[in-house]
Formats: C-alpha cells, sequence, structure tokens
C-alpha cells in the first residue's frame, strides 16, 4: 500500500513538474513574441519620426527661401518709392519757385491797377465837378432828378402793360370757359324732367272699379288711409289715377294696387298685407339702384347709406325736376369740366353726385338739403371736397378747388338750362308738404295725407290718446294753424279720422 500511495505520489509530481516546464516554456515563448513585436514597433516609430523629421527640414528651408525672397522684394520696392519721393519733392520744389514768380508779378500787376484806379477817381471828380458847373446843379441833385425821370417813365410803361395783359387775360379767361361750358354741355344731353301728379293704373275692366271702392267705401278708404295718396275713380274706361306730391309714397301706392288688382282679392286684411311687401321691395330696390349708379360711375367704394339715398332721390322733384336725373347730370357735366381744367376728373364726379345728397332726407326728416348732405357725408367720412361742393352749390362756402368750382357751374348749367325746372310745381309742393308737417307736430297724430290735390288733408289720430271730444278741437286748431302760416286759394277741408282698433290672435 505504500508503493502505491508513493507511486501515485510520484506521479502526480512528475506530472506538475512536467506541467511547469510547459508553462514556463510556453510563457517565454509568448514574452519573445512580445519582445519581437514592441522592437518591430519602434523600429517602425522612430523610422516614421526620422521621415517627419527630414520633410520638417525641407519645409523650413522652403520657408528660409520664401521669406529671403519677400524680403529682396520689400527692400527694392522701398528703394522705388525713396526715388519716387525724389522726383515728387524736386517737382514741388520747382511749383513753389515759379508760384512764387507769379505772385511777384501778380503783385506788380495790382500795383498799377490801384494806380489806374486812383487816376479814374481823379478823373470822375474832375468831370462831376466841370458837370455841376455846366448844369449849374450838384451830383444828387443830377441823381434824384434822374431817378425821377426813369420812375415816372417804368410806371408809365408798366400801366400800360398791366391794361395790356389784364385785357388778355379777361379775353382768354372768357374764352376758355366758354369753351369748357360748350364741350360739357355737347358731350352730355340729360332727358327733360317729365315727373306729374299723378300715376294712372290701368284696369283689365270696369268691374275692378267696384271692388277698388269695395262695400259702402270700405276698401277705397282702407287704400287711401294705409297708401297716403288721393285715389281718383271717375267716368275714365280702364284706368283710375293715383294722386300725391311724394313721388316715392305715389310709386308705393301704384304698385300695391297694380298687385291687389292682378291677385283680384282686394280687402284691407290684404291691402295691409301688401302695401307692406311693396314698401320692403322699393327699400331694397332703391338700394339696387343706387349701387348700379355707383357701379355704373366707378365710384366704389361708397358706403350703403349713401346709396340707398341715392336710390330714393330717384322719386324726389326738385321745382319739377328729378332729384337723381339732375345728380347725374351735374356729376357728368363736372366732370367733363374737371378734365378739361386739369382736375381730378373722378373727385369732381363724386362730388356732382353727391352734391344734393341731402334732398333724399327733406321729405321725411325736414330741414336744409345743404346741412343734412354735409352731416350724411361726413358720418360716412367723405373726402373734403365732397363737403366743400355740398356747401358751395349754393354760396354757404368758396371752392376749394377745381373740382369743387366745377360742381358749382354744372349745378347752374343743369337748373338753368330750358325746360329743366317748373317753379309753380315746386311752389305747389312745398304748400302741400307744409300742411301735412302742420298737422304732424299735434299730439296724438299718426299719420297726416295731404290729397285732393291739396284741397284736402286728412288726419289718423291715436283713439287711445285723442277721444271723441278732443277730434273736434284738433281739427280746429289745425285749420287755424294752416290759416296762419300757408298761403293757398280757395279753402283747405281739415279731415280727422279717429278710428279704434283692437287686435287679437286665435291660437
Amino acid at each position: 500500500m505504500i508503493e502505491g500511495i508513493s507511486l501515485s505520489t510520484v506521479t502526480a509530481i512528475l506530472g506538475a513538474l512536467a506541467s511547469y516546464l510547459f508553462v514556463k516554456n510556453d510563457n517565454k515563448k509568448q514574452f519573445k513574441h512580445h519582445e519581437t513585436e514592441a522592437k518591430a514597433k519602434a523600429s517602425a516609430i522612430a523610422h516614421e519620426a526620422e521621415h517627419h523629421l527630414q520633410e520638417a527640414k525641407i519645409t523650413i528651408k522652403e520657408q528660409e527661401v520664401l521669406l529671403e525672397k519677400q524680403f529682396q522684394e520689400k527692400v527694392l520696392e522701398v528703394e522705388k518709392q525713396k526715388t519716387e519721393l525724389s522726383l515728387e519733392q524736386k517737382a514741388l520744389e520747382e511749383s513753389r519757385k515759379e508760384i512764387s514768380r507769379k505772385r511777384r508779378e501778380l503783385d506788380k500787376k495790382e500795383k498799377y491797377i490801384d494806380t489806374l484806379e486812383a487816376k479814374k477817381d481823379e478823373e470822375i471828380v474832375h468831370t462831376i465837378a466841370v458837370l455841376e458847373k455846366s448844369a449849374s446843379m450838384t451830383k444828387d441833385e443830377a441823381k434824384n432828378h434822374l431817378i425821377q425821370m426813369v420812375e415816372e417813365q417804368s410806371q408809365l410803361e408798366l400801366a400800360q402793360l398791366i391794361r395790356k395783359y389784364e385785357k388778355q387775360a379777361k379775353h382768354d379767361a372768357k374764352k376758355r370757359a366758354d369753351y369748357i361750358i360748350s364741350q360739357a354741355v355737347t358731350r352730355y344731353a340729360g332727358e327733360f324732367a317729365g315727373e306729374r301728379l299723378i300715376n294712372i293704373v290701368n284696369l283689365p275692366s270696369d268691374e275692378h272699379k267696384g271692388r277698388i271702392i269695395g262695400k259702402e267705401g270700405r276698401n277705397i278708404k282702407s287704400l287711401e288711409q294705409l297708401l297716403g295718396v288721393d285715389i281718383i275713380i271717375d267716368e275714365t274706361p280702364g284706368v283710375i289715377l293715383v294722386s300725391n306730391f311724394n313721388l316715392y309714397r305715389r310709386a308705393i301706392a301704384t304698385r300695391t294696387i297694380e298687385i291687389l288688382v292682378d291677385d283680384g282679392r282686394i280687402h284691407p286684411g290684404r291691402i295691409e298685407e301688401v302695401h307692406a311687401k311693396v314698401k320692403d321691395e322699393f327699400e331694397q330696390k332703391v338700394l339696387e339702384e343706387g349701387e348700379n349708379i355707383v357701379v355704373e360711375l366707378g365710384l366704389l367704394p361708397m358706403h350703403e347709406e349713401l346709396m340707398k339715398l341715392l336710390g330714393r332721390m330717384k322719386y324726389r322733384a326738385s321745382y319739377g325736376q328729378n332729384a337723381l336725373a339732375h345728380t347725374l347730370e351735374v356729376a357728368k357735366l363736372a366732370s367733363i369740366m374737371a378734365a378739361e381744367m386739369d382736375g381730378d376728373e373722378k373727385l369732381a364726379l363724386r362730388a356732382g353726385l353727391l352734391h344734393d345728397i341731402g334732398k333724399a332726407l327733406t321729405q321725411e326728416v325736414g330741414g336744409n338739403h345743404v346741412d343734412l348732405g354735409v352731416e350724411v357725408c361726413r358720418r360716412y367720412n367723405e373726402h373734403p371736397t365732397v363737403i366743400n361742393a355740398i356747401y358751395a352749390h349754393h354760396g354757404h362756402e368758396e371752392p376749394d378747388g377745381v373740382e369743387s368750382a366745377a360742381v358749382c357751374a354744372a349745378d347752374t348749367l343743369s337748373a338753368s338750362r330750358p325746360g329743366a325746372r317748373r317753379e309753380v310745381l315746386e311752389s305747389f309742393t312745398k304748400r302741400v308738404k307744409d300742411i301735412e308737417e302742420i298737422a304732424l307736430k299735434e299730439k296724438g297724430v299718426v299719420d297726416a295725407y295731404a290729397i285732393n290735390a291739396g284741397r284736402e288733408i286728412r288726419v289718423f289720430v291715436n283713439a287711445r290718446i285723442i277721444n271723441d271730444n278732443q277730434v273736434s278741437v284738433l281739427s280746429k286748431k289745425i285749420a287755424k294753424e294752416i290759416e296762419n302760416k300757408v298761403q293757398y286759394p280757395g279753402e283747405i277741408k281739415v279731415n280727422v279720422i279717429r278710428e279704434k282698433r283692437e287686435v287679437n290672435y286665435a291660437r
């Protein structure tokens, strides 16, 4: 057993020793391999360092050569500049010598000129003394005399020249003004105004007259009360007449009656319904007409309210002349005249179109159309020239430019041409309007319509405010006011109507 253990021990020891020797031998080989690699790398590094060193030496040498070359070039350049500077100094020195020489010559000439001036002064003094002795007049006296003669002669020549140019200017101005007016008139030929106080409504048959009158006059009474016009039904076959001084009110009434006649249903309820619809249609229509005018003339943008007022002017007359026709006529004439005078053609057209815009408000609001026009144009930020033209065309201000002056001239031309206006019609419409306004000012009055060519006024009162006893008093009061404030031929019937109406709905 001891022998077995010893053998195994020896075997293990020999195995371990063999392993140790093998590992040691292997490590030695690896060390030698790493040593060889390290020496190779060191040799490569040394070789590369030697190569870089040689390249650095070559670069330094090249830099030295380049710097030497640049240095030599600089030295040559400095030498050249020194040479040029020397030449310039020589030239400057020569110039100084030349200037000094010329200065000496100039001094000599100045001394000579001073001598001549002194001799001239002596000669002048001597000559003046001789002249004073010969003319028995001192120098100052002779000077004043000469100046006076020159002034008198100049004043005479100036006066003649002024008269000549004034005469020529007047002649040229008249010729130019006649030319501008003639050109404006020949380029625009507007239609004569043809407004009347009545509209004619054609009926399919005379049977419709009975329907319009209604049972016991109920329908015609409702029509006249609601529409504010005088409806004339006579023996003329197939027509009825709608009469009123207000063109807009008359146009609405005419259209309302035409729709009722076409529909065939004529009774108070239907009349109110159609009238409300027609009023809305007319409001839209006047806006569209105003827009069409502004677009056609190329004056956009313009505020919607101003365009609506332009459309309403179609239903307004001034001295028998349609306000819209007059406005368009003035606008076109003013534009032509402004163009002839090198003014702003578009601005003159705009000012002419808006110069009477206040007339669209006078029938509803009352007052001066100039002030109303200025107020509405300022409210919607119109051009200052437009405001000035509104004032100037009735003499409230002086025109501030060619455009305003052209509007004033065009307004006069449009109003004064033959057939443009009828004074009698204007005075009549004004009287009828005044009669309505007197009645409308009274407390409790709802509506007032002058009918029958101004010989009757129908006054509708609020039944809740005015009782039956007060109706008589109000009628006499209105009649007295009309007598005191309005001049008219014949007599005017004041008809006060009190009607109580209650409205309820069954649901």
